[in-house]
């Protein structure tokens, strides 16, 4: 087979593409929502389960660790379809939604949590221990102290995070979530061409994680340390 012999418009239809956009975009609002607020929810349940993680209690550490190796041995779709089809059995109903936003925030939850205790950890001890000798408690520390340095840490890998989100709400189409895939999908089943469908959502996703992207440069600039320069050296007199 030489090049000259390939159908390149089943592989690639620019006038379908370009015909196609505003109706694949009538799907953008539903994957930035849900990429956004999973990814809020990751954080909160995030930030318990990593001072779960580094409690005194045992027993809250256990518990973190067993939430944590569940939800990453546990594929996102398998969720999805407990929390939508599952769910409704016990007669607890969720709408597509719900499930999608709640799916991806236990999931991402577990992942968050690790990546923001190894940022706390990694913030030197001897922090902690002349900041309790002023009279501070465990509460005052992590929140005044510990908090702001572990954050600018933890940033570039929960930007990560966000931009699987992202990526990931793909499968809410699963779940008759009417984001870009899902609204890609239909097109490609009308016109009989799906593969110029899948390769402009897979644009529109890298455009979307292009523009995370700068968001993420911004707020690492944000939270960079400031550059002090010593003062120079006086001779003395």
């Amino acid at each position: 087979m030489i090049l000259s012999d390939i159908r390149w418009d089943y592989i690639f239809n620019p006038q379908l593409a370009l015909e196609s956009i505003p109706f694949v975009l009538e799907g953008l609002s539903y994957t930035i929502a849900i990429s956004l607020l999973s990814f809020i929810l990751s954080l909160i349940g995030g930030t318990i389960l990593a001072l779960m993680r580094i409690s005194r209690s045992r027993l809250l550490r256990i518990l973190a660790r067993f939430y944590i190796s569940f939800f990453r041995g546990v594929p996102v779709l398998v969720t999805l379809f407990f929390l939508y089809f599952g769910l409704p059995l016990a007669n607890l109903m969720l709408t597509a939604i719900q499930a999608s936003v709640l799916g991806f925030g236990l999931t991402s939850s577990a992942y968050s949590s690790e990546i923001i205790r190894s940022a706390i950890e990694s913030i030197d001890k001897g922090q902690w221990e002349a900041a309790q000798s002023l009279g501070l408690n465990r509460r005052k520390v992590l929140r005044k102290i510990i908090f702001p340095q572990a954050t600018r840490i933890a940033i570039p890998a929960l930007s990560n995070v966000l931009l699987d989100l992202v990526k990931g709400s793909s499968l809410t189409a699963m779940i008759t979530v009417p984001e870009i895939f899902q609204k890609a999908k239909i097109v490609g089943g009308a016109n009989n061409d799906y593969m110029t469908m899948y390769f402009l959502v897979a644009i529109i996703y890298w455009i979307i994680c292009v523009i995370y992207g700068f968001l993420q440069d911004y707020l690492e600039r944000l939270y960079k340390p400031d550059q002090i320069t010593p003062p120079s050296k006086r001779m003395p007199p």
